[in-house]
């Protein structure tokens, strides 16, 4: 098992990538802490984790505020003695982003605020568990839009997740030599809920689709098997990337005829 005897913190662990990569790392040997804003979802992923055998606990925590960061770690610490993975994966996509002129500054503040503070909140307060674990793994959940525009208007969440990533390029030079890897998982568009509530029409998704060289959407679960890597000792030289799992949309994006 890959990272057998560690402890994670993953965050938006109810659904989608954060689902399935609780599920994978738990099976890959680790304690997991689900932490999420949606009770009933984060439980029943722990519950799913608990009746497979794994360990598992849940936090309830709105990442967009520094008290519930600051004790979704301490409980961490307190439930397993350590913290070694934090995947801080938990963000929106507001149905209401648009261009500049369209997007309200409410649905601004709300995407900043989950998707960029969020990360910024959990690293402050994760990255000193990491120290006195004597190091681990971060992992920040971008997007391929932090390195292009989207077809569908989205400035909200593209900003947010710039943010993202060049936080995460920061954060890996500051402490690379305290054995702190930091690495941001950029996904291509996926077949998930919060994807899908936005290309909430066949248009809006063939737009997207007509782009990606493999011609489908990305699952879940292909995006654990990368945080998985990222989080394990095979990525023990791997530091401040971007790590595209996109289906080759970066390589080939360009405006159809």
């Amino acid at each position: 098992m890959r990272i057998e005897n560690k402890v994670s913190l993953i965050t938006g662990g109810g659904s989608g990538i954060g689902k399935s990569s609780a599920l994978l790392f738990a099976r890959e040997g680790s304690k997991v802490v689900v932490a999420d804003i949606n009770q009933t979802e984060g439980r029943s992923t722990v519950d799913e984790i608990i009746a497979a055998g794994g360990e598992a606990t849940f936090v309830n925590a709105d990442v967009s505020k520094a008290t519930d960061c600051k004790n979704m770690i301490e409980q961490t610490e307190a439930k397993y003695g350590a913290l070694h993975i934090l995947f801080n994966n938990a963000g929106v996509m507001d149905s209401n982003d648009d261009n500049a002129e369209a997007t309200t500054e409410d649905t601004w503040d709300l995407t900043m605020n989950i998707n960029a503070k969020g990360v910024f909140l959990g690293c402050k307060y994760g990255i000193p568990a990491l120290k006195r674990a004597g190091g681990g793994s971060i992992i920040n959940t971008a997007s391929f839009v932090s390195l292009l525009g989207a077809a569908t208007p989205q400035v909200a969440y593209t900003a947010s997740k710039g943010a993202v990533l060049s936080l995460t390029r920061e954060l890996a030079v500051i402490h690379a030599r305290e054995h702190i890897r930091v690495n941001a998982l950029c996904p291509g568009p996926l077949r998930t809920e919060l994807l899908m509530k936005f290309l909430n029409t066949e248009e809006k998704k063939q737009r997207r689709l007509v782009h990606i060289p493999m011609g489908r959407f990305g699952e879940a679960d292909e995006m654990a098997r990368a945080a998985l890597f990222l989080a394990s000792d095979d990525a023990s030289y791997v530091t401040g990337t971007e790590f595209l799992v996109d289906g080759g949309i970066t390589a080939a994006y360009v405006t159809p005829e």
